[in-house]
């Protein structure tokens, strides 16, 4: 049970925010803020940002309360009953969480647990989380720049490639010409 609710809550957050498998691990406790928009991760630090100057994030409220980070985030705070410490811990076969943090290797192992455990084919991985908010944000046709400030992308040419081929038939020339 306690690790469902973590799985959900990492799964959630990881997508909504386009967080690598790095940034994941490594959120604490007290880098969230919980308010009346969402939640407001403070990322201490990132691949893009070795100074450690540090980046927020917005992760707004869900539509749906099975599929809201923000909520399932909550509710694993709530089973943690701490206030600071590593956000992410290694949850054991018995349901008892440990003080480590989870590697991000782990990471990639709960996300091909849970896609298989879905019934959702292809080869997913923990990066497949930031690549996946990438590509459905194009296909609801969010515009690059906002995609950007999400991420944390500073190319629009790297960005480009994390939007996977669902992309592939949107705004399609083929499709517009009445063929």
């Amino acid at each position: 049970m306690q690790r469902d609710i973590r799985d959900r809550a990492l799964l959630l957050i990881g997508f909504a925010g386009a967080f690598r498998r790095s940034e994941l691990v490594g959120l604490n406790i007290e880098d969230l803020e919980f308010n009346e928009d969402g939640l407001v991760v403070h990322l201490r630090r990132s691949k893009t940002d070795p100074e450690g100057q540090g980046r927020k994030v917005g992760i707004p409220y869900g539509l749906a309360p099975t599929t809201c980070p923000v909520r399932a985030v909550e509710a694993w705070v709530e089973v943690l009953q701490i206030a600071e410490g590593p956000l992410f811990r290694a949850v054991d076969r018995h349901g008892r969480i440990h003080r480590t943090r989870l590697t991000p290797q782990s990471v990639a192992l709960v996300v091909k647990k849970l896609m298989a455990k879905a019934g959702i084919p292809g080869d997913y991985a923990g990066h497949s989380l930031r690549a996946g908010l990438a590509t459905a944000a194009a296909a609801a046709g969010v515009p690059e720049r906002a995609i950007m400030a999400q991420t944390g992308h500073r190319s629009l040419a790297t960005l480009r490639k994390y939007i996977r081929e669902g992309s592939l038939f949107l705004e399609n020339a083929a499709a517009k010409v009445g063929l």
